[in-house]
């Protein structure tokens, strides 16, 4: 099991995808219990794996869904709060999770379409400086854990703007400091295990501070800061493993 955890904490996310078919049975079965649930699949464990680079944190990652606690979070949030899964809606799902992609592959009310310069599961492979989209293209765009990776932020952030349609909107969710207020960054640092230490992760290139939201807000969006989990009692956040102050950014672009 040790040997299984490393791979899965240090393997490249497009090589984890592929080892993960055969790996999830195993993993589900040997950790099968009562004690923390998966909400995405529904699915029960004595324990979740541990996930992260340099020091990994414990009993966050699924075994069957290899969800973290920010998939968790916002699929509670799209099935709870939002008509996500009922009304007709093109989607644009930019780096597309694993652990929704079948499901809302699946949905007959979504209009469904994938992109990513890297990921198998990606329908159209594209920079997301430059989406091959025409303007106003989506209802609903994803686009989750991207952002930190690309050095021009601001002109990702302006075509996720452009291909929303009037009065769409977005959830763009990044690994966030709370207690920053600005967001820090330094291109002269490269080195991975350098950037691991400092960013997080060995392919960050910035940290975000609480000062993302209005950086958002500068390119167009109305921002509303979701503090969801505030909506959960204790007992389900400690069953589903969800970070109680994580903040989902819900960005809607006017009409």
């Amino acid at each position: 099991m040790a040997i299984i955890t490393t791979i899965l904490n240090k393997v490249p996310r497009p090589w984890l995808i592929k080892l993960s078919y055969w790996v999830r049975p195993f993993l589900s079965f040997y950790l099968r219990g009562k004690k923390y649930q998966d909400p995405i699949d529904g699915k029960t464990f004595r324990k979740f794996l541990p996930y992260g680079y340099g020091k990994a944190r414990p009993n966050v990652l699924s075994p069957s869904t290899l969800s973290l606690e920010r998939h968790r979070l916002l699929w509670l949030y799209l099935t709870r709060e939002t008509d996500f899964f009922t009304k007709p809606l093109k989607v644009l799902h930019v780096a597309p999770e694993q652990a929704f992609y079948k499901r809302f592959k699946k949905q007959a009310n979504l209009d469904y379409l994938t992109t990513d310069l890297y990921s198998p599961l990606a329908d159209v492979k594209a920079d997301l400086c430059a989406l091959p989209f025409e303007d106003e293209s989506f209802d609903v765009v994803f686009c989750n854990h991207v952002l930190e990776h690309i050095p021009d932020d601001t002109q990702a952030m302006r075509e996720l703007y452009r291909v929303i349609k009037k009065g769409g909107w977005g959830i763009f969710q990044i690994p966030q400091d709370y207690n920053r207020a600005v967001t820090f960054e330094d291109n002269s640092i490269t080195d991975p295990e350098e950037r691991t230490r400092i960013f997080g992760q060995y392919d960050h290139v910035r940290v975000y501070g609480m000062d993302y939201f209005n950086k958002l807000r500068g390119i167009g969006f109305e921002v509303e800061e979701i503090h969801y989990a505030s909506k959960l009692s204790t007992e389900e956040i400690e069953k589903y493993r969800i970070v109680a102050n994580e903040i989902i950014p819900l960005c809607k672009k006017k009409l």
